[in-house]
């Protein structure tokens, strides 16, 4: 497992772009001293997608929060405001609870915000928490000076119970690893869009909650047939394997032809130098799947309307624990994570 290197003296957008600067900023100081959970939870320090509390005999309170930036705040696919309830549903699915309670949101706005892109947004808030089958129960509200905040801030927290509940460190050699679709969908429509390129189709943001087709894939699995999960947000798939393995003590070997990928996206990527498994999604999950269940979690997956593109990519394995190796069909190479500047305001 590669150690992470000290955070420095002054916090760079590299310390947000999801890969291991941020996981070394968090390490060290966000998750020293707190978060210690009794009884088998899982808090701050083993930074997951959330937080899993006992609230009695195998029964699990799950807690996720987060902050959402996005420039442009409406997109091909979706707004800030469908992404922000999809990313808390979906992180507190990726711990197992497809059935959130509820949801907080606290907006944080910038003098001069347009009153009718506000009720816009909230129109999309409340059609994704329809769509995910929950609703925003509380929240706060704040107003910055103009030049002070790029235009709207979300903050949501989300809830949820059960008694099943999933960690990204339970990989073992032999598990496969499965992607529910198409990968890259969100981060190269966005930085598209930014860049304002004539494509001959239109590429969308994948952003939507998929709580209904994980409930879906654990069924499918049985008990313990799900090992681990993550969604590949910031730092796409590449950091999402890289935090998996390196917690799980194994290596990764993704097979690149079997990765599903859109043929704009693809091309998209190519044309701004960005490889798709580094950019980011929000309609999808990263699965380590025990083998003997593997072809069932797959059929479930393509069942569903939201797992139609759905494969199985690549194979956890004894060598170079906490690797990740990309095989092209013409030889392998170590797979980096993203580094820099690379796709700022995302989520």
């Amino acid at each position: 497992m590669r150690a992470l290197r000290p955070v420095g003296d002054r916090i760079t957008m590299e310390h947000g772009a999801g890969g291991g600067a941020m996981r070394a900023l968090i390490e060290q100081i966000f998750a020293d001293g707190l978060g210690d959970v009794a009884s088998g939870g899982i808090g701050l320090a083993a930074m997951d997608d959330g937080a899993v509390l006992p609230v009695g005999d195998d029964r699990w309170l799950v807690i996720t929060t987060d902050s959402h930036v996005i420039q442009p705040i409406f997109f091909p696919g979706g707004d800030i405001g469908r992404l922000s309830v999809s990313g808390t549903v979906n992180d507190l699915a990726m711990m197992g609870a497809t059935e959130p309670l509820a949801l907080t949101c606290a907006t944080i706005l910038e003098d001069g915000f347009r009153r009718d892109d506000l009720e816009r947004i909230w129109r999309s808030i409340r059609a994704t928490c329809g769509e995910a089958g929950t609703t925003v129960v509380t929240g706060d509200t704040k107003v910055m000076r103009h030049g002070e905040l790029d235009g709207i801030v979300l903050n949501t927290t989300g809830i949820a119970l059960t008694d099943r509940f999933v960690g990204d460190a339970g990989l073992r050699p032999g598990d496969r690893i499965l992607v529910t679709g198409t990968v890259g969908d969100h981060g190269l429509a966005i930085m598209a869009t930014r860049n304002e390129l004539a494509l001959e189709t239109a590429l969308c943001s994948d952003v939507g909650p998929i709580n209904g087709l994980v409930r879906a894939l654990l069924d499918a699995a049985g008990p313990g047939g799900v090992a681990a999960m993550k969604d590949p947000t910031r730092g796409g798939v590449s950091s999402a394997l890289h935090e998996m393995a390196a917690k799980s003590k194994v290596g990764v070997v993704i097979d690149e032809q079997a990765v599903p990928l859109r043929d704009e996206v693809r091309a998209v990527g190519e044309l701004l130098g960005i490889d798709p498994l580094l950019a980011a999604n929000e309609g999808k999950a990263v699965l380590g799947v025990r083998p003997d269940v593997a072809d069932a979690v797959l059929a479930a997956a393509r069942a569903h309307p939201l797992g139609r593109d759905a494969a199985i990519i690549g194979v956890c394995v004894t060598e170079r624990p906490g690797a990740v190796v990309l095989d092209t069909g013409f030889g392998r190479r170590l797979l980096g994570e993203a580094t820099g500047e690379l796709l700022p305001r995302i989520c």
